[in-house]
């Protein structure tokens, strides 16, 4: 098949070598997201008069929990077969396998350690404010899986395919859909429609209802360009992948978060809700 406009991505994983230490695009896709939310939410908690002396302890919850759930989420949702045999390799994060799905437990469950013994309210408090660098974070680490070649598509002959020349799994160069690219550019629109929810909406006030957002486009946005990707685990069954199965509970959950907020009334978090300065 003849295609004459796809793109040949030759990208290099690794910035800069140092001897024997690498920089990964990746790693610093992955710091440049903690880096602006951290400045985000410093935004926020000024806004609403909240003490920023504990934004550092809710960054190393959010690094803590995103790290240690994205890591189990993988090894026990998509390669259980393989690490139940190699149990010391689970701690090796470097080797590569995040999970989002994971991530998402791991982060809930970080933020209602923050919302209950360090800032001490309520966790939609937490849950609602953060899900908006949340999805800014996720838009930096599908650019990284796109640097690492990983998490491709599936063959395609439209003309922004691209043939990653660096896919361990290739074997002929096939053009495919940039798959990363599509889901990235789909958390940055989410991240700019929370943000808008957050600052011009109003809906820091209703409980709950910017977590509801948040879980029901990222995780409706994620199930639907599971069609478009190579499959990522050895469970796919019913006609779904492993990724559509766990975005299901979660688009459930967001959307009864979403139900449960507009049937509430608001509650007032800060001094001027209609301006981020």
């Amino acid at each position: 098949m003849h295609l004459p406009f796809i793109i040949t991505w030759t990208a290099d994983p690794v910035l800069l070598e140092l001897g024997p230490l690498q920089l990964r695009w990746y790693g610093l896709l992955f710091v440049a997201g903690f880096y602006i939310g951290y400045h985000i939410m410093k935004r926020i908690f000024r806004a609403e008069g909240a003490p920023e002396q504990h934004l550092d302890t809710l960054l190393l919850l959010t690094a803590g929990g995103t790290l240690l759930g994205a890591r189990l989420g993988h090894v026990f949702f998509y390669n259980w077969s393989y690490y139940q045999a190699h149990l010391l390799e689970i701690p090796m994060i470097w080797k590569g396998g995040l999970a989002s799905h994971g991530a998402a437990f791991g982060l809930f469950l970080a933020y209602w350690i923050f919302a209950r013994f360090v800032i001490r309210r309520p966790v939609f408090w937490v849950t609602d404010r953060m899900s908006i660098p949340m999805a800014l974070g996720g838009f930096f680490i599908r650019l990284g899986n796109l640097m690492n070649h990983e998490i491709v598509g599936l063959p395609s002959d439209l003309p922004w395919a691209f043939v990653f020349t660096r896919y361990s799994g290739e074997v002929f160069h096939v053009a495919r859909h940039p798959v990363q690219l599509y889901e990235s550019l789909a958390y940055l629109g989410i991240f700019a429609f929370l943000f808008y929810r957050y600052w011009r909406a109003g809906d820091g006030h209703f409980p709950g209802r910017i977590s509801g957002w948040f879980l029901a486009l990222l995780f409706g946005a994620r199930f639907v360009l599971e069609y478009f990707k190579t499959s990522q685990a050895h469970f796919d069954t019913g006609g779904l992948r492993m990724g559509q199965w766990l975005s299901l509970p979660l688009i459930a959950l967001g959307l009864y978060w979403l139900w449960r907020s507009y049937a509430s009334r608001p509650t007032q978090t800060r001094e001027n809700p209609s301006s981020p300065s």
